[in-house]
């Protein structure tokens, strides 16, 4: 539950087993785990096409419909096993490779984990932002799980607008300021339009 600040505003907070900081050094989990899965998948998809082929003339419950329904669940556990293949490239791996190649120094940057084709191939995301504060360029860096490869890269210069966080502490401080005027203008001008509408 949320706690009001100071200011007597509730505002939202992640609940404590979901804060990085109270968990720890997150590590994701590897790609290889789908075989469990697959394994458990077909194991199932076997055993109920099987049984259904066998009794399905005397057995109520045991008619075609089960037995196409074990064959399909046989085939999603065959690809679940297929597409299951092991990491050989961690997220901080992914992050190195990322850096070499996007041409900047960088200063942030995250990982994400997708896939991407027919068989799933697993693929990190690498976001990066320049060194410089605030940063002036970012990149986005697909970056191969199976190989360590670069697939693609995006270049570009920082549209975003961010506070220097180092450099000048007093930034935050004016940034902040000029956030709270611009929602009391915006409140105002809302109280304003809700005034003339009545």
């Amino acid at each position: 539950m949320a706690e009001p600040d100071e200011l007597g505003e509730v505002r939202d907070e992640l609940p404590e087993d979901l804060d990085r900081g109270f968990v720890g050094v997150y590590k994701f989990p590897d790609n290889s785990r789908r075989k469990i899965t697959g394994a458990l998948c077909f194991a199932v998809g076997v055993w109920a096409a099987t049984a259904a082929l066998a009794w399905g003339g005397d057995a109520v419950l045991l008619n075609t419909g089960v037995a196409t329904g074990g064959v399909l669940l046989a085939l999603v556990g065959i690809y679940q096993f297929a597409a299951g293949r092991r990491f050989a490239v961690n997220e901080n791996e992914a992050l190195v490779a990322a850096v070499a190649d996007v041409g900047f120094a960088v200063g942030h940057a995250s990982a994400q984990l997708g896939w991407r084709g027919w068989m799933s191939r697993p693929t990190w995301r690498v976001l990066v932002y320049s060194a410089e504060d605030p940063p002036e360029q970012r990149g986005l860096v697909l970056v191969d799980a199976l190989n360590g490869a670069v697939l693609e890269k995006w270049v570009e210069d920082n549209p975003e607008t961010w506070i220097e966080t180092a450099s000048d502490p007093d930034a935050a401080g004016e940034h902040e300021a000029a956030a709270d005027e611009d929602q009391a203008g915006i409140e105002t001008s809302a109280a304003t339009a809700s005034g003339d509408g009545g």
